[in-house]
């Protein structure tokens, strides 16, 4: 640059430098149309080299934006695995605030009840007096003296067979006894519940229902031979319920035992006269009863535990019960106490014996068995897959993660089916059921890969690769009869779709950005190198790239031209990578979107250019994208898809460039 031209250079970035008064003192100098003509030039000439030194360094910088672009995805994709794990922190410390709390509140309410234990007694039986005035019905239950209300509340009652919900209704939990009351759609002044049903606390027992969304916060009372299940309002109220409800089982069986220990002494029934002349002492039943310690908690808790196994059909589980209490009475005397606990045993075991038999019954169809049983096993199988893809950490590249996800899942699901295969090979009916299956475990697959490839905002080369992995790893699946393809494409489609118009939209805004700046100049490289790399690039693409090149670093194409086939052959390429049927014309608008926005700027630039020389260039630019590029684009479309782009041989004859007339006046039809 000359010395006049640093001096102005200079001048322009001074920090004090103003417009108006630099215009107004250059009109003042200068002799007149001539000298601003050359000042004109001088600036503008100015301008194109800093525009010049501009692209050189943002090309020569280029790799290390992609490199610091790479480093803010993989501090992205760190702090959300940071926030993953912070939001599993709070939940562990919400939980273990909750469970002292409780403990607290506990705590609170048993030195409550011992600094003032009649008045809360009274309170309670006042309240369940109050409470039961409510209940339609329900006039004789406070006739049972010293009943009084330990827990009350709303639950709504399912149908035990196919879960659905039958009503709503009111359940009061008593000192010895479970009143069921329905809700009165007309409700009769004070009267809000109409009676139901009445269980001691003795004749049911209770049974936590494991959570099935949105099957949930569900517990089951087993009276055999029926049951019924009840849906408390949120888990916390389920496991109060549960936990007042064992409670107060507990209390009745411990104040019945104390009981009738007091009442022994004083029973007459107990003295009986023995016809038997080798009785040796009439007390001696007396001192032996004292010998069997029948207060186990286990022993307690037998008749109830034999119910549960009987409603859920566990029977090694009722029969190691019985077992164990034979061998606990094996060398005992024969008590009273022993022979009351014997007849509720013995009751048990007959509903067992029958309940056997009706199992095994020849009549008994075993297809709701096998149907039972394939259930389970799937259950078991989600369960296992859901944990194994928990378990796997975000990774902060997502390639790997994408890579390590598939393998976790399809690998399970290919086992799962072998192992079905052979499990229920007999059973074709249950071939349904694990096709349903199937697409419920591809459906929780796409919501992982989703969420990391999608949400997580990655590149457009990124996720056509995490897409083609997962693809390739669905293909497995067709070596057992299992074609997942469509499933899975179906899941997808909507993503892609969006990211695919997203980045159309990205290449629009930049190329016609890049089209505002156009000066059409040839582009110079300035390095061999760098020339060599963009033919290796060019040729990649498939286009014939050496006709507009020479010896030296020129290429005689713009800058604009160049980057604009660069970005929209990789668009094609990752395009075809996340290609499906579904998406065949999103693809194909998107890629003719594209190429109006660089035909229409060169068809401008034609018509406005005035400069011969210039206009020679641009139609250069022209011919290269009309006789280069889109049949590039065409042929490759079509090898991808594997049906010919009408729209886009359509959109090239469209615009093929042509002479007007004479004066060299050129354009784009």
């Amino acid at each position: 640059m000359s010395e006049t031209g640093n001096r102005l250079r200079k001048l322009l970035e001074s920090p004090n430098f103003d417009p108006q008064t630099y215009v107004k003192q250059l009109s003042q100098q200068s002799d007149g149309d001539r000298d601003l003509q050359e000042h004109r030039q001088k600036i503008q000439n100015l301008a194109d080299e800093t525009a010049q030194n501009l692209k050189k360094n943002v090309y020569k910088n280029y790799r290390q934006f992609i490199e610091t672009a790479k480093e803010i995805s993989y501090l992205e994709s760190e702090m959300y695995q940071l926030s993953h794990i912070l939001t599993e922190q709070k939940s562990i410390m919400e939980s273990i605030t909750q469970s002292l709390l409780s403990t607290d509140k506990d705590e609170t309410s048993k030195e409550m009840q011992a600094a003032f234990p009649k008045e809360t007694e009274e309170l309670k039986q006042r309240t369940l007096t109050s409470l039961l005035e409510k209940v339609e019905g329900a006039k004789n239950i406070m006739d049972t003296p010293g009943r009084h209300l330990v827990y009350n509340g709303d639950l709504v009652e399912f149908d035990v067979d196919n879960m659905s919900p039958i009503q709503k209704v009111h359940a009061f939990l008593m000192n010895d006894c479970l009143l069921i009351a329905t809700w009165l759609p007309n409700r009769r002044g004070t009267v809000k519940y109409k009676y139901n049903a009445l269980y001691d606390l003795e004749s049911f027992a209770v049974v936590n229902v494991k959570d099935n969304p949105p099957m949930k916060d569900m517990f089951k009372i087993l009276m055999f031979p029926d049951s019924r299940i009840f849906q408390a309002e949120n888990s916390k109220v389920k496991k109060e319920w549960l936990e007042i409800l064992d409670e107060t089982k507990k209390n009745k069986a411990s104040k019945d035992k104390h009981k009738k220990e007091e009442e022994v002494p004083m029973s007459p029934v107990r003295a009986e006269v023995s016809t038997n002349p080798f009785d040796i002492d009439d007390d001696e039943p007396a001192d032996s009863e004292n010998t069997v310690d029948l207060s186990l908690e286990w022993i307690q808790e037998l008749p109830e535990d034999l119910d549960v196994c009987i409603a859920q059909r566990d029977f090694e589980g009722a029969v190691d019960l019985l077992d164990k209490l034979n061998e606990y009475l094996k060398d005992q005397p024969v008590t009273p106490k022993v022979k009351e606990l014997r007849a509720k045993v013995d009751e048990r075991v007959r509903q067992l014996t029958e309940v056997l038999v009706f199992e095994l019954s020849p009549d008994r169809s075993l297809r709701g068995q096998s149907t039972k049983a394939c259930e389970l096993f799937l259950n078991n199988r989600a369960a296992a897959v859901q944990t194994a893809i928990r378990q796997l950490r975000i990774e902060g590249a997502t390639l790997l993660y994408i890579h390590k996800l598939c393998n976790i899942f399809f690998t399970s699901l290919l086992e799962t089916a072998k192992e079905f295969e052979m499990d229920f090979a007999g059973n074709t009916g249950c071939y349904s059921a694990f096709v349903v299956w199937s697409r419920s475990a591809i459906t929780m697959f796409v919501d992982a890969f989703s969420k990391q490839v999608f949400d997580s905002k990655e590149s457009l080369s990124t996720a056509a690769e995490c897409v083609k992995v997962a693809k390739e790893h669905c293909q497995q699946l067709t070596e057992i009869g299992l074609d997942l393809t469509f499933t899975l494409q179906s899941l997808l489609v909507k993503d892609i779709r969006a990211v695919l118009q997203s980045y159309k939209d990205i290449i629009i805004e930049a190329t016609k950005h890049r089209n505002s700046e156009e000066m059409w100049r040839r582009m110079n490289l300035m390095t061999p190198e760098a020339l060599a790399k963009l033919k290796e690039e060019m040729r990649s693409c498939g286009i014939s790239f050496q006709q507009y090149t020479g010896d030296d670093c020129w290429v005689n194409l713009s800058y604009t031209v160049v980057a604009f086939t660069k970005q929209m052959m990789n668009f094609l390429e990752e395009g075809l990578k996340l290609y499906f049927p579904e998406l065949h014309m999103v693809l194909l608008e998107s890629l003719r979107e594209i190429i109006l926005v660089a035909v229409q700027h060169v068809d401008y630039s034609l018509r406005c250019e005035q400069d011969s020389e210039k206009k020679s260039f641009i139609l250069q630019n022209a011919t290269f994208l009309h006789d280069t590029v889109l049949p590039v684009v065409e042929r490759r479309f079509e090898e991808g898809v594997g049906k010919p782009a009408k729209q886009l041989q359509d959109l090239r004859k469209s615009t093929r460039p042509v002479r007007i007339n004479p004066d060299s006046t050129t354009s784009l039809v």
